[in-house]
């Protein structure tokens, strides 16, 4: 869709910077990823195999600045935004559902109809998006002003405490003092639980690979009905 007025800009949440990239994130072909892989993120094979390495601009917000401004708590998620720079759906799941959750933990496998259910959801979400960049402000996916300031919530006072630990043990964190930056982080998590970049970023920060290790399985278990991702809606205002 890059010839149809419509640019990605992709954006990593990560206080490591440069550094914390992986070789793994730039596969050579980007649709040759194993089955299992596939069905965790919902991607149908068919398309992945037509997939091309990735030319749109793919940046690193090492201070989470993005992720403040649009009230984002989990990846991955998405804002729409027109060609005058307006919103036109707010921060929402890009389609990624809860089906991970259900997966052997050792094999990466998911059962056959909890795959199919997860790239229903992604699909969805793929043709509301294609549908927009087609028919742009007449797309049936778009929302209303009202609706758009309904699914944005202000900061509250809570939200923005959280924030500003967040960025203290950042800076702690950069400074050389780990140890003190943890409390702060610690903080954060406490004052907005919702936040799983909040979390990720703090286990990953204190050791390398801890951000999909055993303490981020033991949060996500202890949820229990409630959703990782929550659901969307795929609907417009018509």
């Amino acid at each position: 869709m890059k010839d149809k007025n419509f640019l990605i800009i992709s954006v990593a949440f990560d206080t490591g910077g440069v550094a914390a990239v992986k070789d793994w994130i730039r596969p050579a072909a980007p649709g040759q990823l194993p089955k299992e892989l596939l069905d965790i993120m919902g991607w149908e094979e068919a398309v992945c195999s037509r997939a091309g390495t990735p030319t749109y601009p793919c940046l690193i917000d090492e201070k989470h600045i993005v992720a403040e401004l649009y009230n984002m708590v989990n990846v991955p998620t998405a804002v729409w935004i027109n060609e005058t720079g307006h919103i036109v759906r707010p921060a929402e799941p890009a389609g990624a559902s809860d089906g991970f959750r259900t997966m052997d933990r050792t094999t990466l496998q998911m059962s056959p109809e909890v795959a199919a259910a997860g790239k229903q959801i992604r699909q969805l979400y793929v043709d509301a998006l294609r549908d927009w960049v087609e028919k742009g402000d007449a797309s049936a996916y778009i929302l209303s002003p009202e609706e758009i300031r309904r699914r944005m919530p202000g900061q509250t006072e809570s939200d923005a405490l959280a924030a500003a630990n967040f960025h203290l043990g950042q800076y702690l964190y950069q400074q050389g003092y780990k140890q003190d930056a943890q409390r702060y982080f610690a903080e954060a998590k406490r004052l907005r639980p919702e936040s799983w970049n909040f979390k990720r970023q703090s286990w990953e920060l204190e050791e390398p690979g801890k951000a999909s290790g055993p303490e981020f399985w033991a949060a996500v278990d202890a949820l229990g009905s409630q959703a990782y991702y929550p659901r969307i809606k795929i609907e417009g205002t018509t």
